[in-house]
């Protein structure tokens, strides 16, 4: 199964003995957009805004002064139990007067962001590979013709004696359709750059 981002932000609001807890959660492509949206939407009138986020192997979260592994922890476990990437979460929570304990601080902050996440629009994650090859001359009309049947964008295309250099950038799943479909067009006279 593809991993899934965000199609759009979302937010979800639950109230747990009196406290208010307001999960919102968006796309975000690196750890500094995170953080900029992050920054962007805690209320810093809160008692606590506690987020987290994953992006592909990189991730974060942060208590924000609840006890040690009861709020950015859950937060983090509802995205990547969600199965998403590119997603940083807020949680932020007003105090109501009554103590959670780690156990309910653990179900409001991971449910709060679990049913965001749960309620929010999803779209596939593409993940884009770097591509180069070298054609012959006699072979142009079938690489570009490849291309678009296979979704690669160009980024450079370079002409020698010998023929055509081309950069690309495509979906990594279609990477072995293009060099399967190039190998038996042209009798093997492309040639991939690793």
């Amino acid at each position: 199964m593809s991993p899934h981002t965000l199609a759009a932000p979302a937010s979800h609001a639950i109230e747990v003995k009196h406290s208010r807890f307001l999960a919102h959660a968006a796309p975000a492509d690196s750890p500094e957009a995170a953080l900029g949206w992050l920054s962007a939407n805690s209320d810093r009138n809160a008692t606590h805004n506690c987020w987290a986020y994953r992006i592909g192997e990189l991730y974060r979260s942060s208590d924000d002064g609840e006890p040690s592994g009861t709020a950015g922890r859950p937060i983090l476990a509802a995205i990547d139990g969600q199965g998403l990437d590119r997603v940083i979460v807020v949680v932020t929570r007003w105090y109501g007067g009554i103590n959670l304990g780690a156990g309910g601080l653990v179900r409001a902050y991971g449910g709060a962001a679990a049913e965001c996440l749960r309620r929010a629009e999803r779209t596939p994650l593409i993940v884009m590979a770097p591509v180069r090859l070298f054609c012959p001359f006699a072979d142009v009309a079938e690489v570009h013709a490849a291309l678009a049947a296979f979704g690669a964008e160009k980024k450079e295309e370079n002409f020698d004696a010998e023929g055509v250099n081309f950069v690309l950038s495509m979906p990594l799943e279609r990477v072995d359709g293009l060099k399967a479909r190039l190998r038996d067009a042209t009798r093997n006279r492309v040639r991939f750059a690793e």
